[in-house]
């Protein structure tokens, strides 16, 4: 299986049934992808497919053939990406568990151009947060959104 990982190709001679996950934490050795409930429930193992956000536990590898796997490690190595610069100001995590792949998933919806409305951002997110961190992660959408303009 050959696919763009971070930007970089990668080729993966395992089975064609290994969910992405695996692929990126062990044989990647890319560990800011959690897993956390391993039937896509939680969100903690998002990452980006071609720019779409999806669940890395339950995604088999042969759905990412050709195609561009973006993980919290290419999203931004510095912290500069709009999202994690938000999520610090507002000091969104706590344990910090399930912050990767809520960012990604939130990343994802913000990069639609034109920008959804804000609540609409809320609904799409449907990952969990162990330690109920919601309210800073909404004043860090809210903040992502008066810096870049509803």
């Amino acid at each position: 299986m050959k696919f763009i990982l971070n930007g970089k190709p990668v080729t993966f001679d395992g089975e064609p049934d290994t969910p992405l996950l695996w692929v990126l934490r062990e044989d990647q050795q890319l560990t800011g992808t959690k897993f956390g409930c391993g039937v896509g429930a939680c969100g903690a193992c998002t990452v980006h497919v071609d720019g779409e956000a999806v669940r890395s536990c339950c995604y088999p590898l042969l759905l990412v053939e050709g195609r561009s796997v973006t993980t919290i490690e290419g999203l931004s190595p510095d912290r500069s990406h709009p999202v994690q610069k938000a999520w610090i100001k507002e000091e969104v995590p706590q344990c910090g568990y399930c912050q990767s792949g809520m960012i990604m998933a939130v990343s994802a919806v913000m990069a639609r151009k034109p920008l959804p409305p804000e609540p609409q951002v809320y609904k799409e997110i449907t990952n969990i947060c162990r330690c109920a961190t919601y309210h800073r992660i909404r004043l860090a959408i809210h903040r992502l959104y008066r810096e870049q303009g509803e």
